[in-house]
């Protein structure tokens, strides 16, 4: 809805009155009903307003004029021009019918008489003036989504008993504590700016003495133990929203509440049941285990749909050397200023990028016993200062139909406002690819062809000598393989997504997804012709196969047989007509903020975390 121009309550208010149209057809006097009104100078003329006689008989209506019931209905009708309009709510529709039958209710000051309830949304209103002042019946008044950032109690009705700021700009309380409503119900301050402790000495009794409900959800409050002291004076107090708050993120916040305010009934909208207060007992009174630090578990299940990329590799190499080898690993942010739970266990490798140099923190944490130092994958890369995230990196895991990554790291984060940012923005997770090229200690990959020519030229002076005797040539079998250098990696992205985890700011403990980044659509180089079609072209062999091919085919069809079970056939074997249905990319990540489910036994649960299955 767009805003006006005014920034004063009173302006918005005159505006909410002329968008009504109190005193423009079918509301208010006018031709349209004339003749009614000037009944009750007459003795039979019956109540004010109804086009009726005593004896129950329809009056007769005047050329030009409409019944009251006609024009009520005008304003009832959903599809009639005067329908109330759609930022109009119950109370407004009423306050326009009753400018139908009783229009002079809604004449000059005494409309001020007749509002209860107030709802003005949206309108861009930065100051409560004296001009609320008038309504002096107003019980409910609702300002949300305006730019309000502070209150003078002065200018608020005493009769107030519901006020709703949500979505505005309230950054201090000394204003509106100064001298509040003394029997305000409920006051809502969700998603504001209220931040420190210094906020919570005005939310006691002293200010709020009938407060039965408190909004406070989606702020900035940290101070838990701060705010529950203050709280607790607040003997009617029965609902409270926290959510949102980076306090709420501490893992003994729910139990240290419930336990703390024992006539509470409802907390960030979830009822307290007697089993979760029995669950909690005794929590109150330990507030030295009330840390401001959060654990958060981040687990990364299979990979799906990445490209073989043996064919890639056949067409690349066309000799024995260099050997290529892939990798696929997985990155995701986590909030910066985390704190590294293992870190005797993390090996830090530094690589410098064009034109930023970026950390990698190799995560050994979740490597197989078997893997081999020269295979593990860096789990954590610094990106620039100018982010607010790291990037963490699962250890890379070799090529398969379903690569299952197994991955599962615990952070620990103190700064809870930066952790609520992050949160609130998501995270960014991404398949990586690594290509590492690997050569023979002695042989020199830029100049192949000279390591090539040494090599015949020994391969000519050892012919000149003789035959080399059989046992030599065992003996030449049997060395052993040859030590490789491998070159820096190349890595490539293969997918980005970016993860909501706002569920984790409101009562939510966990978030589970399957990241899919679409059907990857690699570029296939053209096929050299094969053996086959070289003898077909030469006219040597038409229509056979020499053993060894036969030997080579029957070893793919194995290796085939293996990778896929028996599932997966190469696209040249699928029979006629068969078409080979491509996988999307998909990813299975979850991340669960670690709670204590009940107060017994907190300290030793302090160190040890909840589990975390496998995201589904």
């Amino acid at each position: 809805m767009a805003e006006c121009g005014h920034c004063s309550f009173s302006a918005a208010f005159q505006e909410h009155l002329g968008r009504l149209g109190l005193q423009d057809f079918p509301c208010g006097f006018g031709s349209w009903n004339k003749s009614h009104f000037d009944a009750r100078t007459r003795p039979h003329g019956g109540r004010l307003g109804l086009g009726t006689q005593p004896t129950g008989q329809e009056e007769a209506v005047p050329l030009g004029e409409e019944s009251p019931e006609a024009l009520v209905e005008l304003l009832r009708g959903p599809r009639s021009p005067w329908a109330r309009p759609p930022a109009c709510g119950p109370q407004d529709q009423h306050l326009r019918e009753t400018a139908v039958l009783t229009p002079e209710l809604v004449c000059g000051s005494n409309i001020f008489r007749i509002f209860t309830s107030l709802r003005i949304t949206g309108k861009g209103v930065e100051e409560v003036d004296e001009g609320l002042l008038q309504l002096q019946q107003l019980e409910e008044l609702i300002l949300s989504a305006n730019r309000i950032s502070r209150i003078t109690s002065a200018n608020l009705p005493r009769t107030l008993k519901v006020l709703e700021l949500c979505c505005n700009a309230v950054a201090d309380l000394r204003g509106l504590c100064a001298q509040p409503p003394p029997d305000l119900q409920h006051l809502g301050l969700g998603y504001n700016r209220l931040c420190g402790p210094s906020q919570d000495k005005y939310l006691t009794a002293q200010f709020w003495p009938n407060l039965v409900s408190l909004d406070l959800s989606f702020n900035n409050l940290t101070d838990l133990l701060g705010l529950v002291s203050q709280l607790s004076s607040l003997q009617k107090l029965r609902v409270l929203l926290l959510q949102g708050n980076p306090l709420a993120l501490i893992p003994t916040y729910r139990g240290f509440l419930v336990d703390s305010l024992p006539k509470l009934s409802i907390l960030d909208d979830i009822y307290i049941w007697p089993d979760e207060r029995h669950r909690f007992h005794g929590l109150a009174r330990q507030p030295e285990l009330i840390r401001s630090e959060v654990r958060v578990a981040v687990s990364i299940g299979e990979i799906k749909g990445v490209p073989d990329p043996s064919a890639r590799q056949q067409l690349e190499v066309s000799s024995e050397f260099p050997a290529i080898t892939y990798s696929y690993c997985v990155t995701y942010e986590f909030a910066e200023g985390e704190e590294m739970e293992d870190s005797s266990s993390t090996e830090v490798t530094k690589i410098h990028q064009s034109p930023v140099v970026a950390t990698l923190d190799v995560d050994s944490s979740a490597q197989d016993t078997g893997e081999t130092k020269g295979q593990q994958e860096p789990a954590a890369m610094e990106e620039p200062k100018a982010h607010s995230a790291k990037v963490f990196v699962t250890p890379g895991k070799p090529w398969a139909d379903t690569i299952d990554c197994s991955y599962r790291k615990e952070h620990t984060a103190k700064d809870l406002v930066g952790l609520k940012s992050y949160l609130a923005a998501g995270t960014i997770i991404s398949v990586v690819e690594e290509k590492v090229l690997s050569w023979p200690v002695d042989a020199d990959p830029e100049e192949p062809e000279v390591t090539k020519g040494k090599a015949r030229r020994g391969t000519q002076k050892n012919s000149a000598k003789g035959p080399v005797p059989k046992d030599k040539q065992k003996n030449k079998k049997q060395e052993t393989p040859r030590e490789l250098r491998s070159d820096p990696p190349v890595r490539r992205t293969l997918g980005t997504r970016r993860v909501t985890l706002e569920t984790l700011l409101a009562t939510e403990d966990l978030v589970a997804t399957v990241c899919d980044f679409g059907i990857l659509i690699t570029e296939q180089p053209l096929q050299p012709p094969n053996l086959e079609e070289k003898d077909k072209k030469k006219g040597k062999d038409k229509g056979k196969k020499t053993k060894a091919e036969k030997e080579s085919q029957a070893r793919r069809k194995t290796t085939a047989f293996a990778k896929g079970k028996g599932k997966k056939k190469d696209p040249a074997e699928l029979e006629e007509g068969q078409v080979l249905q491509p996988v999307p990319l998909t990813v299975q990540f979850q991340m669960q903020l670690l709670r204590w489910p009940w107060a017994a036994d907190t300290q030793s649960r302090e160190s040890t975390a909840m589990p975390v299955g496998k995201a589904p």
